[in-house]
């Protein structure tokens, strides 16, 4: 077997602050340096493997799947904070659970939330400031996180408790990615109250949710949303989710929900804004649609181009950047060995932009995902992920950008004053500002 190229401790020691700040730029080094898959030293004996080499992840996704589970930064460091739902657990739990979830993101299902999904949009859109260079991204995260409550909840008398549990969310995310960028600084972490405290402030979350349930648990109605087709989600054995299990699963749509979204139509928007000709022909198509009446499934199918706008998006930008992976078995790839309990990062944000696979990479060009061009290019794109353990809201977030890029451009012109939008990767690929001019039609 060949021995796998390798990045010392020591030069991971040397670029700390950059990893800390944005990791992208000093693993694309190491890819340029050392080829698709390399692995990196991060502590005494233990090691990271990073590839962008595509059959690989396809076989740790897909084909070889069962040597593979999620590491133990979902399974424990980001578990600690929202508990064990589907995002954080493996083997049989999360099988389980991801028979008893899946029901309610069928597209059918779907079809219900239509008209709750675009009131919660409408509603959040009439923040815009037109005429005026505004930053669009917060936006665009309160949009989102209003879209997952009112799905969830079907109420908009608790406005506060979502403010504050998102609050809490994206507290604990920018605690764990210190955790995880800088590992050698957890005994401090732990020592400070850092970490006692966001545990704390993660049971603050779990008892708003907590109300909430069991408020809507008296009332003993039907609401058709999320939250009503979970509470009648049953084991094989007709058991209902207990009411921790249900706050898990709760806290995995919040938190991996809201700001995947969020963040993929922030860096889309800035994307039409700078591609005008894209942005038209967009419109053309949105135009075409009764905006007046009860949207249904099928005008989503006659929105394709600006699906293909979202994709393309995601294409440069997916939102999950890296996914993470821990072998249960022995596995190699061209010639290389990968033992039993190695952590794998593998590079989305890379094989989306290799030139062995994309034409003209980095330019945006919604067009290659049409089907007409007759190119399948499921072995090298991944935003949300693949195999069994692909994204269960996938079909959710799809429709949820679908229809808020629609609003938008149906009303406003987009404009923006910057060529290159900057990113801040946290535990998703997040804009760091998205300063957009929304220009009335």
């Amino acid at each position: 077997m060949k021995k796998l190229p390798r990045v010392s401790r020591s030069h991971v020691f040397k670029n700390r602050k950059q990893i800390l700040s944005n990791p992208l730029p000093f693993h694309h080094d190491n890819f340029s340096r050392l080829g698709d898959i390399f692995e990196v030293e991060v502590g005494f004996r233990k090691r990271i493997v990073f590839t962008r080499n595509a059959r690989f992840i396809k076989q740790v996704l897909q084909t070889e799947q069962k040597k593979y589970q999620k590491s133990s930064l979902q399974t424990v460091d980001l578990a600690k904070y929202i508990g064990h739902g589907l995002l954080t657990s493996n083997g049989e739990h999360w099988r389980t659970h991801r028979r008893m979830v899946q029901p309610a993101f069928h597209k059918k299902k779907l079809q219900g939330l239509i008209s709750i999904m675009h009131t919660a949009i409408k509603g959040e859109l009439t923040k815009i400031r037109p005429n005026e260079l505004q930053d669009v991204y917060p936006l665009m995260g309160d949009l989102a996180f209003q879209v997952v409550a009112t799905s969830l909840f079907s109420r908009d008398d608790i406005k506060k408790q979502m403010s504050d549990l998102k609050d809490i969310t994206e507290a604990n995310q920018r605690m764990l990615i210190k955790e995880m960028r800088q590992p050698y600084l957890n005994w401090w972490y732990k020592l400070s109250g850092k970490i006692g405290h966001h545990l704390k402030i993660s049971k603050k979350a779990r008892l708003i949710l907590s109300q909430i349930i069991t408020e809507r648990i008296s009332e003993n109605s039907d609401k058709d949303d999320l939250l009503d087709m979970l509470l009648k989600a049953r084991y094989e054995d007709g058991r209902s989710m207990s009411q921790e299990q249900l706050i898990d699963e709760v806290l995995i749509l919040f938190a991996a929900g809201h700001e995947t979204s969020a963040n993929a139509l922030g860096f889309t928007l800035h994307l039409l804004a700078k591609h005008p000709e894209v942005q038209e022909k967009a419109f053309e198509e949105i135009s075409k649609i009764d905006w007046e009446k009860n949207l249904e499934m099928e005008d989503f199918r006659n929105l394709g181009y600006v699906k293909l706008c979202i994709e393309e998006g995601m294409r440069l930008y997916p939102p999950a950047y890296y996914i993470d992976r821990e072998s249960i078995a022995e596995d190699e790839i061209d010639g290389f060995q990968i033992p039993k309990n190695t952590m794998l990062l593998l590079a989305i944000y890379e094989l989306h932009r290799d030139e062995q696979f994309w034409d003209a990479p980095q330019n945006y060009v919604p067009e290659r995902f049409d089907v007409r061009n007759k190119k399948d290019f499921s072995d090298y794109y991944f935003p949300f992920g693949g195999g069994p353990r692909m994204c269960v809201g996938n079909n959710f977030a799809m429709q949820e950008m679908i229809l808020t890029v629609a609003e938008i451009l149906r009303k406003y012109r987009l404009e923006s004053d910057i060529d290159e939008i900057p990113i801040d990767p946290l535990i998703s690929l997040k804009p760091v500002a998205v300063n957009l001019h929304f220009k009335l039609r």
